[in-house]
């Protein structure tokens, strides 16, 4: 789901440094929860194209080894150090920017993690407030499809899909 809440000016494109991207992963073992509050993301209401990325160095984890073991082992962060979804709002023509109220939105796009690309989609809402631009979507991924091998140790034990939030609040981008 992706939502955004737009302000009344004549702004075009919006932008943060400081987006939410939560990800969750339900395992027998253990259920495996991080976040990372240093999102970038710019999204351009007149043409519907949409950007995040994000620094995997930076999820932060409860417990410090899993957070470690996340970098080291699984997401190979110093070969793979960011993640990216450059993507496009789909009806972005159905969407008045410069009328409050809350719009159905198709977002379609390439996400990059671990140095794979791979086609996502995603039904969400856009809100049109005074507010600001607020973004937020969740979608699930297959850990498989992105080459990010699981130990066979925990292999049973590790979930093979992960979900991932995004919240974020965006501002005018200042030229």
């Amino acid at each position: 789901m992706v939502a955004l809440s737009v302000t009344m000016h004549a702004q075009d494109k919006y932008y943060t440094k400081s987006g939410k991207i939560t990800f969750y992963s339900k395992a027998p073992l253990e259920d495996i929860e991080a976040t990372n509050k240093s999102v970038a993301c710019v999204v351009d209401t007149k043409t519907g194209s949409l950007q995040f990325s994000v620094l995997i160095k930076g999820f932060e984890f409860e417990n410090e080894e899993m957070q470690e073991h996340f970098n080291d082992d699984y997401m190979e962060s110093n070969q793979f150090p960011k993640a990216d979804f450059k993507g496009q709002i789909v009806n972005n023509s159905q969407i008045n920017y410069s009328k409050p109220g809350t719009y159905t939105a198709q977002v379609k796009g390439q996400l990059t993690i671990h140095g794979i690309t791979k086609e996502v989609q995603s039904t969400g809402t856009i809100i049109v407030a005074p507010a600001g631009v607020k973004a937020a979507s969740s979608f699930v991924i297959q850990v498989a499809d992105y080459n990010i091998q699981i130990p066979s140790l925990v292999k049973d034990k590790v979930a093979k899909t992960v979900k991932i939030v995004i919240d974020t609040k965006l501002d005018p981008l200042k030229g």
